[in-house]
């Protein structure tokens, strides 16, 4: 499995003053169900962005994301559309471009990345914070198994993958294993710049 980012940078330095608000974490540790419900809870708030993901896959009820074809994902990015793209379990993923331009007029951007991407998005924002969602590993088999979705592949390879990795290269951990309401609330608040301790 090949993982590659690529990113726009200011010719100055570092892409800012905005927030980059990442969230990573393991398959079925509910990231989607998390944003989408920090996402409602933010809807009044123009400076809060959460761009939809180009992925090649279809959309789903779990993921609302931009679904695109490989020839045209790769047209995409040889055209410089994408602001970072990553490969994973057999996908390509990709951010809009346009995050730069929320980014520069101050907004926080909220998105979710694999943790491969996290060191060159550092490089290249000023204001990067990443938020690790992680659940037990039988939680996450629970989910996997529930959400029985065809790409996802192998579900012990996916679960084999270390919940800590994610967790290593966060500035917040978030444990998700009780009411997602309450999770979507602490998250709510580290992309808000509310701060949050458990």
């Amino acid at each position: 499995m090949s993982e590659i980012a690529t990113t726009t940078q200011d010719e100055a330095g570092a892409t800012g003053p905005g927030r980059l608000v990442l969230v990573v974490g393991p398959s079925g540790a509910g990231k989607d169900t998390l944003l989408r419900l920090a996402q409602a809870a933010c809807s009044d708030d123009p400076d809060i962005v959460f761009p939809r993901r180009v992925v090649t896959r279809a959309s789903s009820a779990d993921e609302d994301n931009i679904a695109m074809g490989e020839d045209d994902f790769r047209r995409a990015r040889a055209h410089g559309d994408f602001a970072v793209h990553w490969e994973a379990h057999g996908h390509a993923y990709a951010l809009p471009l346009e995050i730069n331009d929320d980014i520069r007029a101050g907004r926080a951007v909220v998105a979710n990345v694999s943790r491969t991407v996290i060191a060159a998005l550092r490089r290249a924002f000023a204001n990067v914070v990443v938020v690790a969602i992680t659940a037990p590993p039988d939680v996450l088999a629970q989910r996997l198994a529930a959400r029985a979705r065809h790409s996802d592949g192998n579900i012990a390879e996916r679960l084999s993958r270390s919940v800590d990795e994610a967790s290593a290269q966060a500035d917040v951990t978030i444990l998700n294993a009780g009411s997602a309401e309450y999770h979507s609330r602490q998250l709510v608040r580290v992309i808000r710049n509310e701060g949050w301790h458990e």
